[in-house]
């Protein structure tokens, strides 16, 4: 793949998605203080595939390479990294410039606004079923749940961000973070395209809500499980029964809500206690 240097592409905490302090006047029991603090970088970014322009998105300006491959590949608009022939990152003129190995491609046209809080757009409506014999217990769940919290770099510095995670039972695989939900999504999933990693068989974490198009993405990745801290969507749970994937919100402290497909959590009808 020419002009993308996988390494650059995944990096650690980077700078560009925090401001410099900003002054703020607080009130407390105290009363009234001048203060300041870090706030998350917002960049709109815009992604053209083969000289055409695709969509911008808003977005916290890092891994960027990351969350320009996970859209294409969760959009449907590439299979895999071979599919790209070239990717320039412009930040000065905040864009990605893609060049897919087919040049003929016909770039979809037919875009759905999301309800993510990043401005987030789609071009895919339905998803492909998850085909898995995964199961998680509970207590591995809300323990991920927990390692998600502490892995929140740039949440704990400022605020005002998602964050969210590719888990196999066990550990934390992939974190990524961004002012929108779904970017946290592709960021996780471009990540593994340029690491090689498979997202099937594996678990989604989430500090946002789950919406239809966050459940679209984990269908797309082939991920059983997702999990929110906060309640999903009527939309989402509809879907999440149709395509085989366990959702799981209000994942905190000792307690989760398994809204579709518990066996995945190794819930049955045999053990429930019914208020």
């Amino acid at each position: 793949m020419n002009k993308l240097n996988k390494k650059e592409a995944i990096g650690k905490l980077d700078l560009k998605g925090v401001t410099a302090k900003v002054a703020s006047d607080r009130f407390s029991g105290e009363g009234w203080s001048r203060t300041s603090g870090h706030l998350p970088n917002e960049m709109a970014l815009a992604i053209h595939v083969n000289r055409q322009e695709l969509v911008t998105i808003l977005c916290t300006p890092t891994k960027m390479n990351c969350l320009v491959l996970g859209f294409l590949y969760t959009e449907g608009i590439i299979s895999g990294i071979d599919d790209v022939e070239s990717m320039r990152m412009c930040e000065e003129e905040s864009l990605a410039d893609v060049m897919l190995s087919n040049p003929e491609y016909e770039l979809p046209t037919q875009r759905t606004l999301t309800s993510g809080c990043g401005g987030g757009a789609t071009f895919k409506t339905q998803g492909k079923r998850v085909d898995s014999d995964l199961v998680a217990t509970p207590k591995e769940v809300l323990s991920l749940m927990k390692q998600l919290q502490e892995q929140m770099v740039l949440y704990r510095l400022c605020g005002g961000v998602h964050t969210s995670a590719l888990s196999d039972t066990k550990n934390l695989l992939i974190v990524a973070e961004d002012i929108g939900r779904h970017n946290t999504l592709d960021k996780i999933q471009g990540e593994c395209l340029l690491k090689g990693l498979s997202t099937r068989n594996r678990l989604l974490l989430s500090t946002g809500r789950i919406s239809s198009e966050m459940l679209l993405k984990a269908a797309k990745m082939q991920a059983p499980v997702i999990v929110s801290r906060r309640s999903p969507t009527e939309s989402a749970v509809s879907l999440a029964r149709d395509l085989g994937i366990a959702l799981v919100g209000q994942a905190r402290g000792s307690h989760l809500s398994v809204y579709s497909h518990p066996e995945r959590l190794g819930c049955s009808t045999n053990n429930l206690n019914y208020l």
